[in-house]
């Protein structure tokens, strides 16, 4: 057969359009792998066996807990829930310190069967991630006096109570506050008889974290030494507040 150029042409041009043809479906087909590597990942990384975290022992150093943003140093046998002891970010981290001592309790001395713990002897705290409400010295300018009765009496030296009126929400609480200064010392209090003998409520805000305090009403006979024995674990806490 003779060559002819024109023919040679045409099957090239032929031969080229051929080939090109598989090229649309080659994108779709690297994706589609793609998908399955992924797929295949994933299901990996959740069925791989994996050892179990080591518990943190209850007379460990201090750990770094961030709330909010704000590091904590704490020690473990402060922490009252076993899955609240480890180290890193957490929403909410609930301690326990014995009173005046502001030591975490010791975990090899355990109460006689029966016997309950002392409430009275505790100070609890938990530190959370704030819900945006006001301050409590904000809720005491903006808030609180409209359900405030008009009353004003005197407690310990310095310090003032306020009773909330029975028609509000705060019904048998009342205001504790240093007379001079609230911004310092500011509990809410249930009054006697409401729960046991009463409980108060402290609040302190470091960034957007919210440490709040829970003590009882008694304590109030010397709550001097409450707000400063409040400040120093404060600052053995977070050294930077």
């Amino acid at each position: 057969m003779a060559y002819s150029p024109a023919a040679h042409r045409h099957g090239s041009r032929g031969t080229r359009r051929r080939g090109a043809g598989h090229g649309p479906l080659l994108g779709p087909l690297l994706v589609f792998c793609g998908v399955l590597l992924v797929a295949a990942g994933y299901v990996a990384y959740v069925l791989w066996p994996r050892w179990p975290e080591v518990p943190v022992s209850l007379d460990a150093p201090a750990l770094p807990i961030v709330v909010a943003g704000e590091t904590f140093n704490i020690e473990p046998a402060a922490i009252r829930q076993a899955i609240e002891r480890h180290a890193g970010q957490q929403r909410r981290v609930d301690l326990v310190y014995l009173w005046p001592s502001l030591k975490p309790p010791d975990p090899a001395i355990k109460p006689k069967p029966g016997a309950p713990l002392d409430p009275d002897k505790r100070l609890f705290a938990t530190i959370a991630v704030s819900d945006g409400a006001l301050p409590l010295p904000d809720r005491l300018k903006e808030i609180y006096p409209r359900y405030l009765a008009t009353q004003i009496s005197e407690g310990a030296p310095g310090l003032t109570l306020r009773p909330f009126r029975d028609d509000t929400p705060y019904k048998d609480e009342e205001l504790a506050y240093e007379t001079q200064a609230p911004e310092h010392f500011l509990a809410r209090c249930t009054r006697h008889g409401v729960t046991n003998n009463g409980n108060c409520l402290l609040e302190r805000h470091i960034g957007g974290a919210e440490i709040t305090f829970r003590f009882p009403r008694d304590w109030l006979k010397d709550w001097r030494g409450v707000a400063a024995g409040i400040d120093k674990l404060l600052a053995r806490l977070h050294p930077k507040s």
